[in-house]
């Protein structure tokens, strides 16, 4: 059946530097059904061939020399603009009456993307079920909206009440860019197509789980927005916490999308709930020195840029396993990875190496930007007696297989256009995240604890952060990523 891609907020940031590319390499790889068409919706005034030669202008500059104009020439045409605003009803019944013509009668599968700001994920909602646009007689109905899907957990739930009020839940795909990223799916893969990982993938072996996502980059212009989320908003309750229920959930049943959902569900269902009283212990928060001078952010903000936390999965696998997740602005690198810290030897054999001298160990999984592997383990060095050294087996992406990456937007575009939700987030998926990062916000916020540390742009966070790890016996894994 034809497809038809329409796009609210089609003149945003989102739908040039994103999503308008990723259609287009899905196009160039022959992945899009015949007769896709694509409908950019949004107040500017465009006409079809005005918004086109936009488009292809801030594609040419997503791709690079990967730009391939004559395939560009071919692909233009299916994208097309209809102007509205989603406050006024008529201009959806215009909507509607758009899509019927380039569709035909024999109708398409339609998928609605909100590429909008998150407060207007209501209304448009609520105006596609107004239209009849929601309506399946012509071919199937789906919907893609991006995070954030609400700022809490009362939010969230009421959102999923809109949301389902029009939309069943299996037409709904929650979308998360980072569980497109290669890497991450790879670690399901890493783990249950390989039998030597999985037997070692518990509390007997392993020490702790640290996941990382580090941003070199300041707020910049984004000040206003961040200021009145945070980092626990921005990055633990959708992209952490996702790295996290890949990490730890149980094998499914097959790679379907319902039991890969059920076992992360399952996940979250076991992270120990953070009473206020233990936030202080269990937390960290930072700004990094010059936020308050960034434009939008009130000169006293005491909003966190940096923030660690430390969380229990109480189930049979992970239990006694602290996961430590940390994430910040204007740090050391561009990063974001998970180390597998496993236990030491229960005895160390080499009298020349005594035990505090050799080094656990490491599974590191680096998501971005140096895509690969690396099992950090001892080896002996030569003609040095039995003197050991941590070295590495290392497996990259960029050496292994030629091409280049494909963004994340096109595997989950392509997911959401053959109907399989399997890396994208359930409703109570969110609404347990949400509940999990709740209580930490609120303790950061009414109770300012743990204090507000300043840090200096360019390094790993508060200085407090190692002092933290080193009281629990551990240290951060603080290596920008290098692959060969």
């Amino acid at each position: 059946m034809p497809l038809s891609l329409v796009i609210f907020g089609a003149s945003g940031d989102l739908t040039s530097r994103k999503l308008i590319p990723a259609m287009f390499q899905l196009f160039r790889k022959g992945r899009l059904p015949a007769g896709t068409q694509i409908i950019g919706s949004a107040r500017t005034p465009f006409s079809d061939d005005a918004w086109r030669q936009a488009l292809a202008k801030t594609t040419q500059e997503f791709n690079g020399k990967h730009f391939d104009q004559a395939a560009w020439d071919k692909f233009a045409p299916a994208i097309h603009y209809h102007a509205g605003d989603i406050n006024t009803a008529s201009d959806f019944e215009g909507l509607h009456k758009r899509l019927t013509e380039l569709e035909g009668s024999a109708g398409a599968t339609r998928v609605y993307y909100l590429a909008t700001a998150p407060h207007t994920y209501e209304e448009i909602v609520e105006q596609l079920g107004a239209s009849g646009l929601a309506d399946e007689v012509h071919g199937p109905r789906r919907i893609v909206i991006e995070k954030p899907f609400g700022t809490d957990s009362a939010s969230a739930r009421h959102l999923n009440e809109v949301v389902h009020s029009v939309f069943h839940e299996q037409q709904v795909y929650r979308i998360d860019h980072y569980l497109g990223k290669e890497t991450v799916q790879n670690i399901l893969v890493l783990r249950f197509a390989n039998t030597i990982f999985e037997p070692v993938w518990n509390r007997n072996y392993v020490d702790h789980v640290q996941i990382t996502v580090a941003e070199e980059v300041a707020v910049g212009r984004r000040g206003s927005f961040y200021d009145e989320t945070g980092i626990l908003r921005d990055m633990f309750q959708n992209h952490l916490l996702q790295l996290l229920t890949i990490t730890a959930m149980e094998a499914p049943v097959r790679y379907e999308a319902e039991a890969v959902r059920d076992e992360k569900v399952k996940v979250l269902s076991a992270i120990r709930p953070m009473a206020p009283e233990t936030v202080a212990g269990a937390t960290l928060r930072g700004q990094y020195l010059g936020y308050r001078n960034e434009p939008g952010v009130k000169p006293d903000s005491q909003t966190a840029t940096f923030g660690a936390v430390r969380l229990a999965v109480d189930n049979w696998r992970w239990h006694g396993v602290p996961f430590y997740l940390r994430s910040g602005k204007a740090m050391s690198c561009r990063t974001t990875q998970i180390v597998v810290q496993f236990r030491q030897p229960p005895h160390m054999v080499f009298d020349s190496q005594p035990d505090h001298a050799c080094d656990a160990d490491q599974l590191v999984i680096q998501i971005q930007p140096a895509e690969g592997i690396q099992l950090h383990m001892q080896t002996k060095v030569p003609d040095a007696g039995m003197k050991l050294r941590q070295t590495d087996l290392e497996f990259s992406y960029s050496r292994e297989f030629k091409g280049v990456m494909p963004e994340a937007y096109e595997r989950l575009l392509l997911d959401v256009f053959q109907g399989d939700a399997s890396l994208f987030a359930r409703a109570d998926e969110v609404e347990l995240a949400w509940g999990i990062i709740d209580p930490l916000v609120s303790a950061w916020q009414k109770q300012a604890q743990p204090p507000l540390e300043i840090y200096e742009p360019g390094l790993w966070g508060p200085t407090s952060a190692a002092e933290w790890m080193d009281k629990q016996g551990r240290q951060w894994f603080d290596s920008c990523p290098v692959l060969s």
